[in-house]
């Protein structure tokens, strides 16, 4: 397969991920914003979601006040914002149009009948709750379809394999960034664990990756932070989770050295980031800081991607 090809799958399968954590992350936030100010607390979600999706520089440069318009505005359909829903939208239709024959047909109409809907019905942003509402769960549905699509039409060979890997890395650097930032920034410090804030905004996390239904599933207790910590770090069961998304980049990234008939650093690297998140407690992340471990991953989630660059996408 050429670079190029190789470049356009993983890509595209990583601005549709983007833009369905987008749209999870503005549900969720305005889920806690929609309660009483008893629970909401003195935090300003609006900004908590800006910081979660990493845009929070460039969104200040443009804006002086995060509130539900503006960071709705910037992280949806903002032309500026380089991430966002809209963009995405775009940067994957551009990418699925230089692969059209590597795509199959189920896909491609996926990307392309969002990108056509983009243009005609949501043209003009969001007026209300409502067509807000309506937008979010357009993206979102699109993701699915598009996903599902992949797994149920693609050839089990280097095209599904560079897709996936786009996939799975997107979806780490996520889940990882969200419980960063409840850790770090989100709880006031006056604030204690266990409290209505504290339940309420564990919640709108765990709905915003979709593992409200799962963590009762596995755990049968009220939330609580370790334990939703170790949900989506270590919990292989839960597919957005940091080792279950390892689990399946070391797999890909195996299949197509495989294909290939060569390893390389990108096998290395993954299969150590792998082996620590197989090898850690709790208890120990928790000695050590959830905030400094999450943004060791981060920095190493990061790193494979560039090493991906450079041994298969130059």
């Amino acid at each position: 397969m050429l670079s190029r090809t190789a470049e356009n799958l993983y890509w595209l399968a990583r601005y549709v991920e983007r833009a369905e954590y987008l749209a999870r992350t503005i549900e969720a936030t305005l889920r806690v914003t929609a309660l009483p100010n008893a629970y909401v607390g003195k935090t300003n979600e609006w900004d908590s979601a800006l910081l979660t999706a990493g845009v929070s520089a460039g969104f200040y440069q443009l804006y002086s006040e995060a509130n539900e318009h503006n960071v709705v505005e910037y992280l949806s359909f903002a032309q500026e914002n380089p991430s966002s829903i809209r963009n995405c939208i775009e940067n994957a239709r551009l990418n699925s149009r230089s692969v059209r024959t590597a795509l199959t047909s189920e896909m491609w109409d996926t990307i392309n009948s969002a990108w056509i809907d983009l243009q005609q019905v949501w043209c003009k942003g969001t007026r209300s709750r409502e067509q807000l509402t309506g937008f979010l769960r357009f993206v979102q549905e699109t993701s699915l379809r598009f996903d599902g699509s992949a797994y149920r039409t693609m050839l089990r060979n280097d095209a599904y394999w560079f897709s996936r890997l786009g996939l799975h890395l997107e979806r780490a650097d996520n889940t990882a960034r969200i419980l960063d930032v409840k850790y770090h920034v989100l709880l006031p410090e006056d604030e204690h664990v266990g409290g209505p804030l504290d339940y309420y905004q564990w919640t709108s996390i765990l709905r915003s990756v979709s593992a409200l239904t799962a963590y009762h599933w596995v755990y049968r207790e009220t939330l609580k932070p370790w334990l939703i910590a170790d949900l989506l770090i270590l919990n292989d069961s839960l597919p957005r989770s940091l080792a279950s998304c390892y689990g399946n980049l070391v797999r890909n990234l195996d299949q197509i050295g495989v294909a290939y008939g060569r390893q390389g650093a990108a096998q290395r690297h993954a299969r150590g980031v792998r082996n620590r998140l197989e090898h850690s407690q709790m208890v120990d992340i928790f000695q050590h800081g959830v905030h400094e471990f999450i943004q060791e991953f981060i920095a190493d989630n990061s790193r494979l991607g560039e090493i991906i660059t450079r041994q298969y996408l130059i």
